[in-house]
């Protein structure tokens, strides 16, 4: 067995090796905090604290795995195997699926993924005949989800005239219909989505005493990871079920609370002194992941936010190269820079693609950059767009699956019963759905007693229906002797699907029946690992794995080195030693759409902090002085954070301001000076001035050979300042004051080296300064 307490420092040693009653690790970024997660675990279970009594909450699949298997080389794997660690919604399922019938749901209920969900509302808006353009399905989705992480049920909205006046006010009066209808078919179909798992969870240990009890005396040792991204659901249930034995720890970094969007709230970490008496503090300060000069840039921008912890990173690593930064003309020379680098950097230092990262705050900015990538063929993988288990084919394979496992289903049977097509059409479907809904039970249920029910459908029909229950009905007889792959493989061949997929012969066609042998493949593989493990190898089992699956967790394995392109929200977790971090701009990051109050910006400039400390040996930051956005080229001006940043940090690899910022394209000087001598300026006509009293009408006389002036001429004597000298302290309209550090040039050309108080070093064209001289 490894002596774990070796490789730890004496921060990280004290944390691990602490027992009982609530704690808190404040952990900055890539001060080992997993490391000091996993070991406190294994450390616990070294000290005779059963594995069947602890519980460890995760964000991804990923961590869970990789701490079970950390854990298992310290206390083996057959005592790893015991722990209740996973995901806050993996957890929480397994919970509902043993304890959900107190709830009125079986113990095969089906999770709901977010195109099911989707799916399920544009049914709904269509039969309540509103206006979907109003009513656009995944808003109100959104608007549903808000409400489910703030425990507002269907109840709680009625009783709350704000909730009711703000959807009248955004001319969705028929938001809590939609919600209570989305409620009803949810629980009838036998179905759950993400955030009914924390919502039904909370139901179920505030509504039976008896089953919360149970649960805190299983879990007496409670260990909570990214703490800070927890939301007022998810804490809801941690407090409850660490309510009667307290010890509880959460580790965390308010520094990286970067999801206020989907619903976590930073004050979670920030109250939890308050929540827990005698709460110990443990603080990891030492980063050992970046370079001492990314790690002080890093902290030089989130020194400026007013609500955080105190804390001190540093670290003991190289100086390192300064963080890079990069201005450009356009958004497509800007992945042009990026990817000329990345080439240069792989060639020169003898790198792997996957030794690299492309951050950026929309997803829209990937265009540009992976045309510059693929025009440079530099292989690339982008995380955040469309997974595996979202492409159609797979949704379509999958929704049979779903059906044997829970035949209520009613999104699964819907997206089935014609396909492959059998001659079932969209107004039989709709028939259906209304007479379900009418009669209260699932479509499934109708199907099996047509007879029973006047659907007014033609014998064709109903023999298409017949035929498709029985097909249906077989494959579950089918389920009860064969494994998961063995189940289906057999779907997959008697309903024709590869066969119908095969008729299309273009490279999409192609790639879509390589998908659904993929799927077959990651099957088999999930039953042999399973076996191996002595774990849950079933056809439900692999479902709920797949509903759960994190972008990370659900790509198809590829072991090509690829450099990463994803948003920054992505990259929470993950480290490199090269990132790029595109598009430092105002109103792209930070967003226009977060810079309404404090806290919304404070949350973008964490976000920041989260990209910049994904870097371990190289940082890059870039910015374009132009980008479509919505269509239209828009001027741009640099991020605030670039700002932020210490310059002792920072190495410009171009000049950190144009010199004339009236042009940005142009250099002044390409124009050479101007001409005085041909320049003649016709001395005033002195005109007698008029009294102020006078009665004496006076004729306009407009002068002789009037000419248009198209445009106006004035001394360069009139525009600036002339008599500045080094030394100075002048003032700028914008900058306010500065001192004079150096001049250059002369005449129209002449430029000033100016240090201001407010912006630092700025060097202006005087031509256009407008300055005065202060002393």
């Amino acid at each position: 067995m490894i002596n774990y307490l070796e490789n730890l420092n004496e921060s990280q040693k004290a944390a691990v090796v602490h027992k009982e009653g609530p704690m808190i690790i404040i952990a900055g970024a890539g001060s080992g905090k997993t490391r000091v997660l996993t070991y406190r675990i294994a450390h616990l279970m070294n000290k005779d604290v059963d594995a069947f009594n602890i519980l460890a909450l995760t964000f991804t699949n990923k961590a869970a795995r990789e701490m079970k298997n950390r854990i298992a080389t310290v206390v083996g794997a057959s005592e790893a195997k015991n722990l209740w660690m996973g995901t806050f919604h993996s957890v929480f399922a397994r919970i509902l699926r043993s304890e959900g019938e107190h709830l009125g749901f079986p113990s095969n209920f089906t999770i709901y993924d977010t195109q099911d969900a989707v799916r399920l509302l544009s049914s709904i808006i269509k039969e309540m005949q509103l206006d979907k353009d109003r009513y656009k399905p995944k808003q109100v989705l959104s608007r549903i989800s808000s409400f489910k992480n703030s425990l507002i049920t269907v109840k709680a909205y009625y009783n709350n005239p704000e909730l009711i006046e703000a959807d009248k006010m955004a001319q969705r009066p028929k938001m809590g219909e939609i919600y209570h209808q989305y409620v009803e078919r949810c629980f009838k179909a036998g179905a759950m989505d993400f955030d009914d798992l924390l919502l039904r969870t909370n139901e179920l240990l505030t509504r039976f005493p008896a089953v919360l009890a149970k649960y805190q005396n299983r879990f007496k040792y409670i260990l909570v990871d990214e703490y800070q991204d927890t939301n007022h659901s998810q804490y809801l249930i941690v407090r409850a079920l660490a309510d009667r034995f307290q010890n509880i720890c959460v580790v965390g970094d308010d520094s990286q609370s970067i999801y206020a969007f989907r619903g976590a709230n930073i004050q979670n970490i920030l109250n939890f002194q308050r929540d827990y008496d005698k709460v110990e503090i443990f603080k990891l300060e030492q980063n050992y992941r970046s370079s001492n000069n990314i790690v002080q840039a890093a902290n030089s921008v989130i020194e400026k936010n007013k609500t955080k912890l105190d804390k001190e990173v540093w670290t003991d690593n190289d100086e390192g190269a300064k963080v890079k930064v990069m201005r450009t003309y356009t958004e497509g020379e800007e992945g042009r820079f990026i990817a000329n680098s990345i080439f240069d950097n792989m060639m020169n230092l003898q790198l792997k693609g996957s030794d690299f990262a492309i951050l950026y705050r929309t997803n829209a900015q990937s265009r540009a950059l992976e045309d510059a990538l693929r025009k440079k063929d530099i292989k690339h993988k982008i995380y955040g767009g469309l997974s595996f288990y979202q492409r159609k084919e797979i949704k379509d394979t999958l929704g049979y699956l779903r059906l044997l496992i829970n035949p209520n289903d009613e999104e699964a049977l819907k997206r089935v019963i014609n396909y492959p097509m059998r001659g079932i059409g969209a107004s039989t479907i709709d028939k259906l759905s209304v007479a379900a809904n009418h009669y209260k039970i699932s479509i499934f249920e109708l199907l099996q007693n047509l007879n029973k029910y006047d659907l007014k459908l033609n014998s064709g029909t109903k023999n298409k229906l017949d035929n498709f229950i029985t097909m249906v009905q077989h494959f579950q007889i089918e389920a009860q002797t064969k494994n998961a792959f063995e189940v289906a493989e057999f779907v997959v061949k008697q309903t024709r699907l590869i066969k119908d997929l095969e008729k299309d012969g273009t490279p999409e066609g192609v790639s879509r029946v390589e998908n659904v042998q993929e799927l077959l493949n990651g099957i088999k593989d999930f039953i042999e690992v399973q076996k191996e493990k002595e774990e849950d190898d079933s056809l439900a089992f692999f479902l709920e794995d797949v509903a759960l699956a994190t972008d990370f967790d659900s790509d198809k394995k590829d072991d090509t080195p690829r450099v990463s392109l994803m948003t920054i929200h992505l990259a929470k977790g993950l480290e490199f030693p090269y990132v790029y971090i595109v598009g430092l701009e105002e109103n792209l990051f930070p967003s226009a759409m977060s810079m309404n109050t404090r806290s919304e910006l404070e949350e973008e400039r964490r976000l920041f902090y989260v990209a910049l400390t994904r870097a371990e040996k190289q940082a890059y930051l870039t910015y374009a002085q132009t980008r479509y956005r919505w269509g239209k080229l828009v001027d741009c001006e640099p991020s605030r954070f670039l700002e932020e940043i210490d310059d002792k940090f920072l190495e410009y690899l171009t000049v950190k301001e144009p010199a004339a910022m009236q042009n940005k394209f142009i250099n002044e000087d390409i124009f050479g000076s101007v001409p005085q001598n041909k320049i003649r300026f016709k001395k005033p006509v002195q005109r007698t001035p008029i009294k102020k009293n006078t009665t004496q009408k006076i004729e306009f006389q407009p002068p002789k050979n009037l000419k248009k002036v198209t445009k106006a001429t004035v001394s360069k004597s009139n525009l600036f300042d002339n008599n500045i000298v080094v030394g100075n302290v002048v003032n700028h309209t914008k900058f306010g004051n500065g001192e004079v550090l150096s001049l250059e040039g002369s005449g129209a050309n002449q430029k000033a080296e100016i240090r201001f108080a407010s912006v630092g070093v700025k060097k202006l064209l005087l031509q256009f300064a407008k300055l005065t001289i202060i002393s």
